[in-house]
């Protein structure tokens, strides 16, 4: 499906058509697209991210985890995130209050954000495998995005996990030339720089891919 990723100088913009949509899609800068690999073990994982409803556009790993995959090493998957779409909607153009539709759907089940602001002091206290809304980062007419987090289970098979416990993503559902995407972004959180990074990855990849399409 995606031939072009992002090396660690920089991300490759590439053009992915989409029905009769042509959009300009990038990894961030440090990760490359996985799905190229046609490797049952990832494409599991990416599938796993998301509705059984969306296909996966982009499956973004770190770049030295592409490096492990070649040479044969086990992935430790920190970091990683995909760009989704609604199967349905492929061939249609979504008007604005079709996006509005979208969003409600992807977020209904979600929740209110907790009041707690020490997430992980607050994620630690519980239950294994529960997501929690942490927080509301973006709503515009065209962007809304979201900060989740949860405990991971002891026996979790997604991640290698080495000095965490907890995952943190972001959730994103963007209109980019009539099409709904939906962007999700993880990172393991040991320390509160795993936050940062997560925030900072979500609003600058959100931000250059809808420069790249409103050109």
């Amino acid at each position: 499906m995606l031939l072009a990723g992002a090396g660690a100088a920089g991300a490759v913009p590439f053009v992915y058509q989409l029905g009769p949509e042509r959009l300009v899609l990038e990894t961030p800068p440090g990760f490359s697209d996985a799905l190229s690999y046609a490797s049952p073990r990832l494409n599991e994982l990416a599938e796993s991210l998301t509705s059984a409803s969306n296909r996966i556009l982009v499956f973004a790993i770190a770049d030295s985890d592409a490096r492990r995959f070649s040479t044969g090493e086990r992935l430790q998957l920190r970091r990683y995130m995909i760009i989704a779409t609604p199967k349905g909607l492929e061939r249609e153009r979504v008007s604005a209050d079709d996006f509005a539709r979208i969003v409600n759907d992807s977020l209904r089940e979600v929740g209110t954000p907790v009041k707690e602001t020490d997430y992980q002091k607050f994620l630690d206290k519980q239950e294994a495998g529960r997501g929690f809304l942490l927080s509301e980062l973006r709503r515009d007419p065209a962007v809304v995005s979201v900060l989740q987090g949860a405990k991971l289970p002891d026996d979790t098979r997604i991640l290698d996990r080495r000095d965490y416990s907890q995952l943190l993503s972001t959730t994103t559902v963007i209109l980019l030339r009539g099409k709904a995407l939906n962007l999700a972004v993880f990172t393991g959180y040991a320390v509160p720089q795993d936050l940062e990074w997560l925030l900072d990855t979500t609003r600058r990849w959100v931000d250059e891919l809808l420069r790249l399409n409103n050109r």
